[in-house]
């Protein structure tokens, strides 16, 4: 039965027309509006060494996979208020079972993202990079959003209704500022970068320039989203059995 939910649970998210829209409506507004600033003129980013249509597209790409990701929290949430979760374990569905579903659907939303806003760069901008870094860029992305659906998913545990809106906007928008993916981390002062280093986000949008460059460290951003897998994973479970004792 676990298996036949994570499909049925997968199948359901991709169907959900209004949070496909709310996960690709403002990446693809970012990347056409910056885009159209950078696309066509063949600047390169200092820092990278990379286009900055390239630099551009991996930040929208990672901004749209950690927004998909975290949007997990709103069904949780709702399932919880209704008492969903509750009749789930009165099935033969396992705790596991409905979390690693709930981690699927959140992976497949984001890839879905990453894919769309990666093409719809291609398609528009035709960026100076080679297929194979363009597929290692949106694959480091993808796994990188990891740390983000668990985080989505412990949101979901946590909050309720009335206030799922703003944690989720306080969590999001903080790690998109931290991670530079509206805007590039050098304009902030030295303290905030180095704060910004502790965060999964700037590793996100780090491991997904090293696919695009098909070189450097990715062993640091590897270890570091690593982590913070881990230490999420363990609190999702310690609260879902804390839940389940109490319910």
């Amino acid at each position: 039965m676990s298996i036949a939910y994570l499909g049925r649970e997968s199948l359901r998210q991709l169907k959900n027309m209004r949070s496909m829209v709310f996960t690709l409506a403002v990446p693809l507004v970012m990347l056409i509006a910056f885009g159209g600033t950078f696309g066509g003129h063949g600047q390169v980013d200092a820092v990278t060494h990379l286009p900055w249509i390239v630099v551009t597209t991996i930040q929208v790409a990672a901004y749209g996979g950690m927004m998909a990701a975290l949007s997990q929290a709103f069904g949780i949430v709702t399932e919880r208020s209704i008492g969903w979760n509750r009749q789930l374990r009165i099935t033969p569905l396992s705790g596991t079972g409905y979390l690693v579903s709930k981690l699927v659907a959140a992976l497949a939303l984001a890839l879905v993202s990453i894919v769309v806003i990666v093409g719809v760069s291609l398609v528009l901008y035709h960026p100076q990079l080679s297929a194979g870094s363009w597929l290692l860029a949106a694959l480091g992305i993808w796994c990188g959003v990891i740390p983000f659906a668990l985080l989505g998913i412990l949101i979901g545990q946590f909050a309720k209704p009335e206030f799922a809106q703003p944690l989720f906007m306080a969590v999001f928008m903080g790690m998109a500022v931290l991670g530079g993916l509206w805007i590039p981390l050098q304009i902030f002062p030295l303290w905030v970068a180095n704060v910004a280093k502790a965060v999964p986000s700037y590793w996100l949008n780090r491991v997904g320039q090293l696919g695009a460059l098909q070189s450097g460290d990715a062993l640091t951003p590897a270890l570091v989203l690593a982590a913070w897998t881990v230490a999420l994973g363990a609190l999702v479970v310690w609260r879902y059995r804390r839940d389940a004792a109490r319910g």
